[in-house]
């Protein structure tokens, strides 16, 4: 896989720009608040079709226009695919794959595919276990369209009996209907809490080689699934959820919210059998991140069969020189594309023909 072109339109602080991609290393260099991350936000979006700063669509539309654009030309093994964007100060975003407009933004998924670290992917270690869930659904959204349909679907059925509990309690007598949606609830719920012990399971199993060969074989990184619902087949979990749901269902009438799900999960991160977000070290905590991040390349390339596009934002300035070379030695023959204020340290560590353009005030210089 690998991004040819992106081009855009009033995005962020870039009235316009475009830009040709000709090697698998590109750097944008510069001081910070110039405009580097927002190239990356652009590509990142066209991946996901969110952006991983923001809900708001209308705060990457330049403040004095209507609309935004981005477009995206990327090679795959089975073609060229062409991605478009249009971004709406009122509306929703529009979006087209090779010409055609996609009716959900589910179909947008699989044509570019990606991978984001920045700093801010501390919080997958030090924060609360949604943030881990979005880590696992965002992996799982891009190389199985499904289970992001499943997901939207969830969410919603989630909110419906969410919103009937409460009612429950106003009137009681509709406590007869409640079956409906817990059914519902069970069997897409299911697939899901599946899906995400396959993936934790394999993830587990290449980041702790991964973190294995950081830490000089010192420590041994384990990533386990902590589900509410136990079960070790679809059909097991699926009994076992309704289960959950009648036990709890006084709990929940009375908080009208539902307790149990794939909503309620997390990840467990261990470093030698310690929990890393607890009394892990800060070095151990971007190390595990660092570890993460790897694999979830690998499991694409499993996956799709050709790796995703490596978005590196700001990243090299949170790592030590061991680290950043460790990562760089792992991203051999992936496109990378790395925004940084310090770019001798980058240098240093890269020998690799590689495009670097210096960022300011939203327009692009080429250094090499």
């Amino acid at each position: 896989m690998f991004l040819k072109s992106l081009k855009l339109l009033n995005f962020r602080n870039y009235e316009q720009l475009e830009l040709n991609f000709n090697s698998n290393i590109t750097l944008f260099t510069g001081k910070n608040a110039q405009g580097k991350t927002n190239i990356l936000e652009a590509i990142y979006l066209s991946c996901t079709g969110r952006s991983h700063r923001t809900q708001k669509d209308k705060e990457m539309i330049q403040w004095k226009f209507e609309t935004g654009f981005i477009k995206t030309e990327v090679l795959k093994k089975d073609g060229i695919h062409v991605i478009e964007i249009l971004l709406q100060q009122e509306g929703k975003k529009k979006i087209k794959v090779n010409g055609i407009v996609a009716a959900r933004s589910g179909e947008l998924m699989g044509h570019l595919n990606g991978v984001i670290f920045s700093p801010e992917d501390l919080k997958l270690v030090k924060e609360g276990p949604s943030e881990r869930r979005r880590f696992m659904d965002i992996e799982l959204s891009q190389v199985k369209p499904q289970y992001f349909y499943n997901l939207q679907q969830y969410n919603r059925v989630l909110s419906q009996r969410n919103n009937l509990l409460k009612e429950i309690m106003r009137k009681p007598s509709l406590k007869n209907s409640l079956f409906v949606w817990d059914e519902q609830l069970s069997d897409i719920g299911s697939r899901i809490i599946w899906q995400r012990k396959i993936f934790s399971d394999r993830l587990s199993k290449i980041a702790c080689s991964i973190h294995h060969s950081i830490s000089d074989g010192k420590e041994n990184l384990q990533v386990k699934y902590q589900g509410n619902i136990d079960g070790n087949n679809l059909e097991c979990i699926k009994i076992n959820f309704l289960m959950q749901l009648e036990k709890n269902l006084s709990a929940d009438m009375h908080k009208g919210s539902t307790s149990v799900g794939p909503h309620r999960d997390d990840m467990l991160l261990t470093i030698n059998d310690i929990d890393v977000r607890s009394f892990g070290s800060q070095g151990q905590q971007r190390t595990t991140v660092l570890s993460m991040k790897l694999s979830e390349l690998e499991l694409m390339k499993e996956d799709i069969g050709e790796y995703p596009v490596l978005l590196l934002d700001d990243v090299m300035s949170e790592l030590d020189s061991d680290r950043q070379r460790m990562l760089m030695e792992h991203i051999c023959g992936i496109q990378t594309l790395i925004t940084c204020t310090d770019i001798e340290s980058i240098l240093q560590i890269t020998e690799k023909e590689k495009e670097t353009y210096h960022v300011s005030n939203g327009k692009l210089k080429i250094l090499s």
